[in-house]
């Protein structure tokens, strides 16, 4: 059995997806200029109290990786990750002028995408989060949260 980064690779543990999404979104800061990983923490840890299984809190710390640019879309493929944690983050990675419509029927379309898509929509949401953001950016993430929700048939859901 070979050892190198192929198929026969070991898969990554959640300890290594979490270092791995770590150091990819180092030197980031999310719209409070708060370190980026501690959104990634809080979505991995909002889908684990949702019932999520490995391979979706796996999703959940690389969910805005290949959207950031924080890791290629190539690095994904290659990755020891299994094919449904890739399809989660595939899923979850909003393309440039995509409409919320086309991205919210794939999150639908995509098993175990709509678990980790609620507890980021959830983290993003939080009233604590927005506070401390000015008043128009407050208001136009809050209605784009609102409409995402509503496309994927979560309006009125945490």
């Amino acid at each position: 059995m070979s050892h190198d980064s192929g198929p026969s690779a070991p898969p990554l543990t959640l300890a290594e997806v979490e270092a791995t999404a770590r150091a990819a979104h180092a030197g980031q800061t999310d719209k409070a200029g708060r370190p980026y990983a501690g959104h990634l923490r809080a979505v991995a840890e909002g889908v684990r109290r949702r019932g999520g299984d490995d391979e979706q809190i796996a999703a959940a710390w690389l969910h805005d990786a290949v959207e950031d640019d924080a890791l290629t879309e190539r690095w994904l493929e290659e990755a020891p990750l299994s094919r449904r944690t890739k399809d989660i983050v595939l899923a979850l990675t909003k393309r440039a002028g995509e409409p919320l419509e086309a991205y919210a029927a794939r999150i639908l379309a995509t098993p175990g995408a709509l678990l980790v898509k609620e507890a980021d929509l959830a983290h993003n949401a939080d009233p604590a989060r927005l506070a401390v953001l000015d008043e128009a950016t407050r208001t136009r993430l809050t209605e784009k949260y609102t409409r995402m929700r509503a496309l994927l048939g979560r309006a009125g859901r945490e």
